[in-house]
């Protein structure tokens, strides 16, 4: 009866977003989207009440394989962490936008934007980026993640070392502090752009939430917006109208960080 992770073969998988549901009545679901490395799937069925198997552990919304964890079942709604909540995983939607596959994909993104894309996360992570630094100095993972994206811009690094540096740099984010935690996993999805460019958005919207965690809560909302509007200040033109759109459609999955 346990669970089986299996990993699915990239080129058949490329636009799969999978909801894995077992029984409606029990509400067991583990939710994993396309992230940063091949789709993945729990085959077979859920495990029994209270039987505890191994799933990938989501950072951000990249899965680790290598940090899985063990989750029960729940009736009772139990989890890892204590109380279970279905694990809905942030920033990519279930319905891909075809503007933000690449045109080799099957959508309509050319090269030279998914470039771009790239470009401005760096900039959106980098912005916040001594917010993690100040707190980790000697930890280069997340400044690694960033030179990683603009390499792949550059065409000096395979989208494959950009991916892994996606996964280190997420790594690097975790028990620490909200402003460098998040800083980090801002870092981590501008350098998983190059796999998947919606991640793009999840570069900045982790930069507001780590500018936005760094001040008091009184002054939260108008940090917020500053950073807000200094990462749309560095949108290139040709990509400007696609990210605003995008930020407007994906807003409620990336913590409502880019109202008006």
């Amino acid at each position: 009866m346990e669970a089986v992770l299996c990993c699915l073969p990239l080129r058949d998988t490329q636009e799969q977003q999978p909801w894995l549901t077992w029984s409606r009545q029990d509400q067991y679901r583990v939710v994993l989207r396309h992230v940063a490395g091949p789709d993945l799937a729990l085959q077979k069925r859920g495990p029994e009440r209270g039987q505890r198997v191994r799933v990938p552990r989501v950072e951000g919304d990249l899965v680790d394989l290598e940090g899985s964890v063990l989750a029960v079942r729940h009736n009772a709604q139990e989890t890892t962490t204590g109380r279970w909540e279905d694990v809905t995983v942030p920033i990519l939607p279930k319905d891909r936008d075809p503007r933000l596959i690449t045109i080799r994909r099957g959508g309509s993104l050319t090269d030279d934007d998914h470039r771009l894309l790239a470009a401005w996360a760096a900039w959106c992570a980098e912005h916040v980026l001594p917010l993690f630094e100040n707190a980790q100095a000697n930890d280069f993972r997340p400044r690694e993640a960033i030179d990683a994206d603009r390499a792949w811009i550059k065409g000096a690094m395979r989208m494959s070392d950009a991916r892994k540096a996606a996964f280190a740099s997420n790594a690097a984010a975790r028990d620490l502090p909200d402003p460098a935690k998040f800083a980090a996993l801002s870092a981590g999805q501008a350098a998983a752009v190059a796999h998947v460019a919606a991640h793009a958005l999840g570069a900045a919207a982790y930069a507001i939430r780590a500018a936005r965690a760094a001040v008091p809560a009184e002054e939260a909302e108008e940090v917020r917006r500053r950073e807000r509007d200094w990462q749309r200040e560095q949108l290139p033109g040709v990509i400007r109208a696609l990210v605003l759109d995008d930020q407007e459609r994906r807003n409620s999955i990336c913590w409502n960080v880019f109202d008006d």
